[in-house]
């Protein structure tokens, strides 16, 4: 086979060969994975579904509310047992998504992270940092929830993670978010006629001083 002489217009058609070949398989693969990868997502979604209810017999069909689902739940005898709520707000690092569950009192059950981008030992310690039984002031399992939970730098009584305030922030707006959708929040944002920090306004509180990398972290602080 001759070999093709060195000129721009050859240049230009193997590139652009080269470029349909790489995005053909890379959509095969897409294709080959994508089934896989939506059914681990929806798995984990039943799994945390589960692990923020109180006991319960049904799962009734999702609600939407703004960007919150609602699962309600319900015992052998069809009685309102609790509702887990998928939720998602603005952290530090992105979005950060998760399960809440409340019993038939508003109480909060548990809670699971299903998603979240945030700073490597700082706040990624959202995924069990408030359901820390050995610190009250950390753990908001079995709280009565209210829709106003806010950190102690804010006058709240919810201890923020160290270094991670904006992240502490924006999990306990979503939680806040939950509520207020379960409790017949605006059906477009989520949110209830009370007053709490929403995840917009989250975004605002971060400035050039809580930016700052400490001990090779960003910290949030």
């Amino acid at each position: 086979m001759k070999k093709l002489e060195s000129t721009l217009k050859n240049m230009m058609l193997s590139l652009t060969c080269i470029t349909i070949v790489a995005a053909a398989a890379l959509a095969g693969v897409n294709m080959l994975t994508e089934a896989t990868i939506n059914a681990q997502k929806e798995q984990q979604q039943q799994a945390a579904i589960s692990a923020v209810l109180p006991e319960h017999a049904r799962i009734a069909d999702a609600e939407q509310v703004g960007e919150q689902t609602i699962y309600r739940a319900y015992d052998a005898n069809e009685q309102f047992v609790g509702a887990a709520v998928q939720t998602v707000t603005n952290g530090f690092g992105g979005k950060i998504k998760l399960m809440v569950g409340f019993d038939a009192d508003n109480r909060i059950v548990n809670y699971a992270i299903l998603e979240q981008q945030e700073t490597p030992g700082l706040g990624t310690h959202i995924v069990e940092w408030f359901k820390n039984e050995a610190k009250p002031g950390q753990n908001i399992l079995g709280r009565q929830a209210t829709g106003q939970m806010t950190v102690s730098k804010d006058g709240g009584d919810v201890d923020a993670i160290t270094a991670a305030t904006i992240s502490s922030r924006a999990f306990l707006s979503a939680v806040n978010a939950a509520y207020a959708a379960l409790n017949g929040g605006d059906a477009m944002t989520g949110a209830s006629q009370q007053q709490f920090a929403t995840p917009e306004q989250v975004e605002t509180v971060s400035s050039d001083a809580e930016q700052q990398v400490t001990n090779d972290f960003v910290s949030q602080d």
